[in-house]
């Protein structure tokens, strides 16, 4: 009994591969794929990082307005004697324990006359406040403003 094995025309040609350069240019393109993969996912990562530092620097200076906002006018102006402390820090999280962890925010605030030429001058305020921070070993700042009047907005609504 004989068995005929059907070659073809060419021989061995149904028994092909990849050559050399197929499988180098693959191996490049996934290559390349991946690593743009992974770019863009720490980019991700860092860019998210980077926005809840500014969030958290954004609460903090609000923390400070809101406390501004309990003071009399005489402790704003500092008429009684009383100091509003102009400097302070804060961790970016602080566990259960009291430890904080992650960024530092140092910051400061400063309470002058409004800079306005108007009749009503004496009775404003401009609060500054500014928080300073370095991230990834890049330092940020953050700069946000208010005004305080004497009387408040109450007497200015209704």
């Amino acid at each position: 009994m004989r068995i005929r094995l059907a070659l073809g025309t060419s021989g061995l040609r149904s028994c092909r591969a990849f050559t050399l350069v197929e499988a180098v240019v693959g191996f490049a393109v996934t290559a390349i794929s991946l690593v743009s993969l992974y770019a863009g996912i720490t980019y991700g990562i860092s860019l998210t990082q980077v926005t809840r530092e500014n969030l958290r620097a954004t609460q903090l200076m609000l923390e400070k307005f809101e406390t501004v906002r309990l003071y009399t006018w005489d402790q704003i102006s500092g008429t009684n004697g009383f100091v509003i402390p102009t400097t302070f820090t804060n961790a970016y999280a602080v566990d259960t324990t009291g430890v904080a962890s992650g960024v530092v925010y140092t910051g400061s605030m400063t309470i002058v006359d409004a800079p306005i030429g108007a009749s009503y001058s004496p009775d404003l305020k401009l609060v500054t406040v500014t928080l300073k921070w370095t991230s990834a070993g890049v330092p940020r700042t953050r700069t946000m403003q208010t005004f305080i009047a004497r009387q408040g907005l109450q007497q200015y609504v209704y």
